[in-house]
């Protein structure tokens, strides 16, 4: 009897509470969430919709190294009233939770970004990111 390999989803690897801001979001609090959470991707949500994703690297880029220095300038700190909708890619690649594993790391891969919205029927279901790829294909050679 032969058995049929069945392609890992995208549904079993996927994150299925990401951590979702509003457009609006400030700048200090979307760094207070990824330092305290630990996160390295936030998703930006409107009337239920998602609209962009905002990285770590984003964040770091758009922070003045001044911020809680001795250098720290008004300037500085007013880049923490920006909002997510200021500093979020929009437009964002997404997944479905249908995909292979395969195919969303081509995705990953061909758009140089480390995580992917997943999306099913326009609602925002989760998240897949380059760490869950790798977690995905270590568990794989074991």
């Amino acid at each position: 009897m032969t058995q049929t390999k069945t392609a890992m989803t995208i549904a079993d690897i996927m994150s299925r509470e990401p951590e979702c801001v509003a457009p609006d979001t400030s700048l200090m609090e979307i760094r207070h969430l990824l330092d305290q959470r630990g996160f390295h991707h936030l998703l930006v949500v409107e009337d239920g919709s998602l609209v962009g994703v905002i990285s770590d690297r984003d964040v770091l880029r758009t922070l003045s190294p001044f911020l809680d220095t001795r250098s720290e300038t008004p300037r500085d700190v007013r880049t923490l009233a920006e909002q997510a909708s200021d500093l979020m890619r929009d437009d964002p690649v997404t997944a479905t939770p249908g995909m292979t594993v395969r195919e969303a790391a081509t995705l990953l891969l061909d758009h140089a970004i480390s995580s992917l919205p997943v999306v099913d029927d326009g609602t925002l279901v989760g998240i897949v990111t380059t760490k869950d790829m790798l977690d995905y294909y270590r568990g794989r050679d074991a």
